[in-house]
């Protein structure tokens, strides 16, 4: 895969995955309100796509050793994916009960990470346990804090 493209696909997955699952987990547990997270994923889906590949865009510029078409291959990739990663976990919240999406697509969020963990490990030649550790650990504090967070925020303001 173009080193363009591998950009755009492994920070649009992981932050994708790990971005909407953290909003996902404290808007349910500071609303409990489908409609809140429905248009939480989507916020995320176009607002943070779009700033997260212009990030990629200014970053891969400022290196100045990229052509102009990587680094507008790498920022269209990057909004692709981190669209396609945050807009998929509304899915389960259309079909299953609330409490229940937020379990499956926790599930399913740590599942891909762990295999692009172990992707990355293996094409760097090192440990898959420590990236994989590494990875999922930073994960679920992001979902661990913004669940304690949403408990907060209901608490002072519901």
């Amino acid at each position: 895969m173009k080193h363009s493209l591998r950009v755009g696909f492994s920070f649009g997955l992981t932050s994708g995955i790990i971005t909407t699952l953290g909003l996902m987990v404290g808007l349910n547990s500071s609303t409990n309100s489908r409609l809140v997270v429905v248009g939480g994923i989507l916020t995320i889906a176009i607002a943070d796509a779009f700033s997260d590949s212009m990030g990629i865009h200014v970053s891969q510029e400022s290196e100045n050793c990229h052509t102009v078409k990587e680094v507008w291959e790498s920022t269209f990739f990057t909004f692709l994916c981190k669209f396609v990663f945050s807009a998929i976990f509304i899915v389960p919240v259309m079909i299953l009960e609330l409490k229940a999406a937020i379990i499956i697509s926790v599930i399913v969020g740590l599942y891909l990470l762990f295999l692009i963990s172990l992707d990355l490990a293996r094409k760097q030649n090192i440990k898959p346990w420590k990236v994989i550790g590494e990875h999922l650990t930073i994960a679920i504090v992001v979902i661990v804090l913004t669940h304690y967070i949403g408990h907060w925020i209901s608490l002072i303001f519901g």
